[in-house]
């Protein structure tokens, strides 16, 4: 069902874009892991905090969609995320400070959809790849 597969295209979009009424709707009451960073957040307005958040670290940052598999209730995008990092990135092991750096991470994204809603999405990218990028880790 291609519709999935939009649904998931979109919510990207929506983000690209900061359209932050958009993300929330695509969310909804689902669940989102963020395996980078080990958190899980249920419900569009936890998931909201933490992408505004990357978006603060870095405003120009761009998911680019490279490949999409569906296969009934599942979506899977291959996405490169690119930006700069000229804001702060708050982490649970403290902030990040601003480093001007570009960052260029390749990541999995994976939809579960129940009766045509998300229910839950996980979302694979290497961290220490990006930390090594923006110059917070060697």
């Amino acid at each position: 069902m291609a519709d999935l597969t939009s649904h998931a295209k979109g919510l990207i979009e929506a983000f690209n874009e900061a359209d932050w009424d958009a993300t929330r709707k695509y969310f909804g009451e689902s669940t989102y892991h963020e395996l980078g960073t080990q958190r899980s957040l249920t419900g569009a307005g936890p998931v909201l905090e933490a992408l505004q958040a990357w978006k603060a670290a870095m405003p120009d940052v761009r998911g680019t969609v490279t490949g999409a598999i569906e296969e009934g209730d599942r979506v899977v995008l291959e996405i490169m995320w690119e930006g700069t990092q000229t804001g702060e990135l708050a982490t649970a092991q403290g902030t990040i400070p601003a480093t001007g750096k570009r960052q260029r991470t390749p990541a999995a994204f994976v939809f579960v959809y129940q009766g045509g809603q998300l229910a839950e999405s996980r979302h694979y990218f290497d961290m220490l790849t990006y930390l090594q990028q923006v110059g917070a880790a060697q």
